[in-house]
């Protein structure tokens, strides 16, 4: 890593069991609290100080065993939330498809919910803020799939509804920027 270059490790939340109405306060599983231990053993040697994350509790709660072993705290940044799909919960029957739909037309969005276009740009405006902010450092982000992917979308195309089915929970992302924001690496560091 050259000095003028920052890492941030998107660290996609562990198993949430889905629970209506319960977006920002739902947990992990049992499951999920195991694979937060292992998040937090295969990025202790990265030396990672900086911590951000989703508002949502899974999300925090994924990354808040490495946190607390590395002596940082977990800043949460409200516009990192995951995307808000309709004001009424789209059906897991029509989830697959619903998703396929928004990344297929990025300007669409159902009744009260977000356009892939409106997510991504309040979400890569707090990305922006943190590589300007902590250039030449390493910053762990505790995010979901479908936020992830429309971030990585926005600095290169390639990245959409196939990345995010791929995805697995947790999963976690390495990506290397130049000094001017420029992506030049991105790595999976979850097997």
């Amino acid at each position: 890593m050259s000095e003028t270059s920052t890492v941030l490790y998107f660290v996609r939340h562990a198993e949430s069991r889905y629970v209506e109405g319960q977006e920002r306060e739902r947990g992990l599983t049992e499951q999920g609290h195991q694979d937060a231990g292992t998040v937090a053993s295969l990025l202790h040697g990265e030396q990672i100080q900086l911590f951000y994350s989703s508002p949502y509790r899974r999300a925090v709660d994924t990354i808040q065993i490495l946190a607390d072993q590395s002596g940082g705290i977990v800043v949460t940044e409200e516009d990192l939330r995951e995307r808000q799909l309709s004001s009424s919960d789209v059906k897991h029957e029509s989830f697959h498809e619903s998703k396929e739909r928004l990344y297929r037309d990025p300007t669409y969005a159902f009744p009260g919910g977000e356009s892939g276009e409106q997510a991504r740009s309040r979400a890569v405006a707090v990305i922006d803020r943190i590589l300007d902010k902590h250039r030449g450092q390493k910053v762990v982000i505790g995010t979901h799939g479908d936020i992830m992917t429309l971030i990585l979308q926005h600095y290169d195309s390639s990245y959409g509804y196939e990345f995010w089915e791929s995805t697995s929970m947790p999963d976690i992302y390495k990506l290397e920027f130049n000094g001017t924001h420029k992506l030049v690496q991105v790595t999976r560091l979850w097997e």
